[in-house]
């Protein structure tokens, strides 16, 4: 019998961005597997190229070389309409900043994902179960103003799994939260990543974030120079 593919494959990824005239290299064949289910850490310190590589596998930006799959299909050169499909379908993104639509109210801003695509019909019902899921079902009607910053995390994370997708890519989701926010939100990306078997894929420089994964990848200077299991 043939094996799943993997969440994630990057095979001999490089990407240089434009600095003062000239191109920079940000990421110097960067290569490695996140297997289905998993939930891995990606750390380095800043100007490592964390966020850069989160922008590739999350579709957001293509490399200069290299190839990425994700979920089993390779979004290296796709066309935007069928990396936007992809995005929609496989990959949901969780932002330190939250990112939500302000004129929303939180049943809307997760609605905003299914209203292309299959689903439009089920969209308002989708979205409800969802935010009862995070723990908002007295919160769907509020406006991200009327929100507190753990409860609009909440809401973004109930977008990015509204579409059931197959990988989660988060960049510094606590980073705006206090600590005993930033742990209940860690909570929920482990109780929702038990029940609906979605792969994890955390940029951050927080120790105890990493810590919560179950393997971390470090970056320096552009490449992964070390992996480790965190839990068993």
């Amino acid at each position: 019998m043939a094996s799943k593919p993997a969440a994630v494959e990057a095979t001999e990824v490089t990407r240089s961005l434009p600095l003062a005239g000239t191109q920079v290299p940000i990421l110097n064949g960067v290569s490695f597997t996140v297997p289905r289910g998993e939930w891995v850490a990606l750390t380095g310190p800043s100007g490592s190229g964390k966020s850069t590589l989160l922008g590739l596998v999350a579709g957001l930006d293509t490399p200069d070389a290299g190839r990425i799959c994700v979920n089993g299909n390779d979004i290296t050169a796709l066309g935007e309409d069928r990396l936007a499909g992809i995005r929609n379908r496989d990959i949901g993104i969780v932002f330190q900043s939250f990112n939500l639509i302000p004129t929303l109210t939180a049943q809307e801003n997760v609605e905003a994902p299914l209203w292309v695509g299959p689903h439009r019909k089920e969209a308002r019902e989708l979205a409800r179960v969802m935010l009862e899921k995070v723990g908002l079902p007295d919160r769907m009607h509020h406006r991200p103003h009327q929100l507190s910053g753990g409860q609009q995390q909440r809401v973004a994370i109930a977008r990015a799994l509204v579409t059931r997708p197959a990988l989660l890519v988060a960049d510094e989701p606590t980073g705006n939260l206090d600590s005993v926010t930033g742990a209940q939100v860690l909570d929920l990306f482990a109780l929702l990543r038990a029940e609906l078997g979605v792969t994890v894929f955390v940029v951050t420089h927080d120790p105890d974030v990493a810590a919560r994964a179950d393997r971390e990848l470090h970056m320096v200077d552009g490449m992964i120079v070390s992996g480790r299991m965190v839990s068993a």
